[in-house]
This record gives C-alpha cells, sequence and structure tokens, in this order.
C-alpha cells in the first residue's frame, strides 16, 4: 500500500537559525536601517521591497500583481543572479510541508525549506537524501536551481535528486514537471536560474537511511595527489581536498564514509594516507580556525546529514565574511586543472582563506555545470577584497580555459557570455525555454541579461 507521511515542520526539529526574519522590508541584521544584504555581506542588493508568500496562492497573486519579479531564498549567492531593482518575493517563511511517498521512495516539500530542516526529519522516518552540500543552510529550490553539488565519485549534484517540481510562470499559472513525463523540458526547467518562474515545490528521490563517519588527513605532498587522483577520490563516500596552494602540499583531505553492516567504518584507520597524517583532533577547513561549528570528525558515527555537510546547522558556516568562486572541469582534466591552479600559488595565497577539490558525477540538465561529463569542481573561499580578487579570476579562469571550464552559477566569475554559450550545448535551447514560460522577461534581471539572454 502506497503510504504517505504528511507534516508541518515543528519547533522541535528545528535549530538555531542562521538568518534573521524576513519581513516585507527586510533587513539584512534585523535593524530597519541595515540594507538587505547576502549571507556573506558582499552584496547590497538593489532594492528592499520584498513578499512573503506563505501559499502557492499568494506566490501567483504576487507575480500577477508585479511586472519584473525575482525570487530572494537564503541568500548565499555571491553575485547579482537573485538580484533585482523592482520587487522580491520569499519563500523561505513560507508554511513548512513535507511529504513523504514511501512506496516510490519521493519527498516532496515547499521549495523554501532548508536542507538543514528537511534533513533531520527524513532520518527520524527512516530515510535520506544522496547528498549534500558543504552547508545544510541552503534552500532545496535555490540549490537545485544552481546546480549547487556536494561530492562523490559516484554522486550527482542536489538537482540530480529532483524528480518533479511544480513552478508559477510569468502569466500566474502553475505548471507541474516530472521527470518520468516531461523528459526534455524536465532537464531544462530543474537548473532554471531563476529564469522560468517561481518554484513552490520541488520532489526529491529518497533512500534508506544510513549512517556515516569522516576522517581528516593532513598534508598530503601534492605529488601524491598527481599521481593517486583517482585513487584518493574513491576512498570514501564523499571526499573533499583542502589547500590554500601556499605550499606542494594538500593541507586537509576529509574522508567521509557510508557506514552499514556490510562496510563498517575501520575503528583502527591508517596513519598514514598517501603521505598525509591523520588528524589528532577535529579541524576547520581553514585551519587557523576552531572546528567547533564543523561537523563531528574523528570517526565519529552519526546521522547522513551531520556528517556529509562540512558545517553545523545552528552555526554560522565557514568564515562568514567571504566571497566564493568555483569552477568546473571535466574529470579526465582534474590532474592537469589542479596543476595549473597550483602554478598561481604565489598568486592566489595572499587573498585565499582555503581551496576545496571535489567530483561530481554527470547529469542531463542542461545548464548543469556537470552537463554530460563527470567534473572536478575547484572552489576558492577569498578573503573578502573584491578589488584583489576580481583581477585573480580572469587570470584562473585563462589557466582553467583549455579545459572549458564553466563556473558555478552563484558564485563570482569573470567567464563571458559568449564562452558560457560555447561551453553549454543547449544553451539556445534553454534560452527558448524561458521565453516560453516569461516571453516579456518578468523574471529576468541584469545577470540574466548579460549571462544567458546578451542584451
Amino acid at each position: 500500500m502506497k503510504k504517505r507521511t504528511f507534516i508541518k515542520l515543528s519547533s522541535a526539529l528545528m535549530t538555531a537559525p542562521l538568518f534573521s526574519p524576513l519581513t516585507g522590508w527586510a533587513a539584512s541584521n534585523g535593524n530597519p536601517s541595515d540594507k538587505l544584504k547576502n549571507w556573506a555581506g558582499n552584496l547590497e542588493y538593489s532594492t528592499e521591497r520584498l513578499d512573503n508568500a506563505k501559499s502557492v496562492k499568494q506566490v501567483q497573486e504576487i507575480v500577477k500583481k508585479y511586472d519584473k519579479l525575482k525570487v530572494l531564498g537564503t541568500r548565499h549567492c555571491f553575485n547579482n543572479i537573485a538580484d533585482t531593482k523592482d520587487q522580491f518575493v520569499s519563500l523561505v517563511n513560507a508554511e513548512e510541508q513535507i511529504v513523504i511517498d514511501e512506496k516510490n521512495k519521493t519527498v516532496t516539500v515547499n521549495s523554501g525549506l532548508k536542507y538543514g530542516q528537511l534533513s533531520p526529519y527524513l532520518h527520524q522516518k527512516g530515510f535520506a537524501l544522496h547528498n549534500l552540500a558543504s552547508l545544510p543552510h541552503i534552500s532545496v529550490a535555490g540549490a537545485c536551481a544552481t546546480a549547487t553539488h556536494g561530492s562523490g565519485e559516484k554522486n550527482g549534484n542536489l538537482s540530480t535528486a529532483v524528480s518533479a517540481m511544480e513552478l508559477v510562470t510569468a502569466s500566474g499559472d502553475v505548471v507541474q514537471l516530472s521527470r518520468k513525463k516531461d523528459a526534455d523540458q524536465f532537464n531544462g526547467a530543474v537548473v532554471n536560474l531563476g529564469a522560468l518562474g517561481v518554484v513552490t515545490k520541488v520532489t526529491l528521490d529518497i533512500q534508506p537511511t544510513f549512517l556515516m563517519g569522516q576522517y581528516v588527513y593532513e598534508n598530503i605532498p601534492l605529488d601524491q595527489l598527481r599521481d593517486n587522483f583517482d585513487k584518493i577520490q574513491d576512498s570514501g563516500y564523499s571526499v573533499s581536498l583542502f589547500t590554500n596552494w601556499a605550499t606542494n602540499d594538500i593541507t586537509e583531505i576529509w574522508l567521509k564514509f557510508k557506514m552499514n553492516s556490510m562496510n563498517p567504518l575501520k575503528v583502527q584507520p591508517d596513519k598514514e594516507f598517501f603521505g598525509g597524517k591523520l588528524a589528532t583532533k577535529n579541524l576547520h577547513p581553514i585551519p587557523e580556525l576552531s572546528a567547533e561549528n564543523c561537523t563531528e570528525q574523528m570517526g565519529v558515527a552519526g546521522p547522513w546529514y551531520e556528517r556529509m555537510p562540512h558545517f553545523k546547522m545552528g552555526f554560522t558556516p565557514s568564515s562568514g565574511v567571504e566571497l566564493q568562486s568555483e569552477y568546473f572541469v571535466p574529470r579526465k582534466h582534474a590532474v592537469d586543472a589542479i596543476m595549473a591552479v597550483s602554478r598561481l600559488g604565489k598568486q592566489i595565497t595572499p587573498h585565499l582563506l582555503t581551496s576545496e577539490i571535489r567530483t561530481i558525477v554527470a547529469d542531463d540538465f542542461w545548464m548543469s555545470p556537470c552537463y554530460k561529463q563527470d567534473s572536478v569542481a575547484i572552489h576558492f573561499t577569498w578573503k573578502q577584497d573584491w578589488p584583489a580578487v576580481s583581477k585573480l579570476l580572469p587570470i584562473i579562469e585563462k589557466e582553467l580555459a583549455p579545459y572549458n571550464v564553466r563556473p558555478h552559477w552563484g558564485k563570482l566569475f569573470t567567464v563571458s557570455p559568449d564562452l558560457l554559450e560555447k561551453r553549454y550545448p543547449r544553451f539556445a535551447d534553454f534560452r527558448e525555454l524561458a521565453k516560453k514560460y516569461d516571453p516579456k522577461g518578468k523574471f529576468r534581471n541584469d545577470f540574466l541579461n548579460l549571462n544567458i539572454f546578451g542584451a
């Protein structure tokens, strides 16, 4: 018998909020005199006009009311992909709903729900998601719309869990798309960059819950990475490499292991790992910072959602005051791309907090950086010095250009629109799909006009 579970999230399932509540005229820190900013504070939005939608009906009313509109999610983008000079709508404070379909192994959620809210409930009910990003603080719809990813030799990004979605188009109509029924159009709509409409519900594939543990190794020689990249990446369910490019080594490797009766985590791990030493205490990806905000390490078993992210839900992740960039290259070019970046170490290091390297499996979504190619992502967490970073990005992009680099849509980059179009085979098809759902450009903004529509 098909069994469905419906809930409103109770306060018992909620952890300490990262963001101040969004109101009609939202402020960044709860102070009415403050301007509305993104999570890191590097971007001040171009308007504070914001309406909260509690239901799909309210979304329809808001969409019909305004000529120009953008959705404001959990504000974790570092560029202006979600910005507007006109009007915001937010679903982050919408009525929180989760519907589990046990027979079909899916969960349907309101789009503004954060992964850190969804995951504990899924675990309680015996289910899990296949992958999570470094941060649990981001919304389901926002993460999928920008192909935010996570890590793993066999793991697709977060959007690959999407099996169906509901959105309100520019006309105010509700459209439902599914992997099963809508095939090609669905593949164009999942990673939508906010260009198609307001996503109101998302259905995700789920699987039986599981436990994980993670170990961290320090100071792996770069030569070992070059010669053994495949073996290193295949050493865990999810593997993250951290470096500041200052020396000829990888500062930290985080190995995350899935635990079950057939594959128990080692009680006594190897003391060395490709020349690196097993950490003797919990570490932060930025070595100078306390590991208090980080998920438990040292092989301690815990639920999947408390190990796959690097940071705990109830704390400000990473350093907070930072900038981020990230570049995807084909998996087959991983070592060459990493070595190319390493040669820029002297230029990069003075402006860097840390850099993370991960692998992600190919997908079929037109605007995903992993479209039709297994990929390696080279991520940069920068000090918040945009004049310096803005000069570095073109240098890094030039080094990665031979590998047809694709930038993360929600982070800082300077790759030209012409090159972006060349590197996405279905780019023109996506543009036409956006025109179908939004013929007058209600959901367009400066970012989309520049990078997608060539305006």
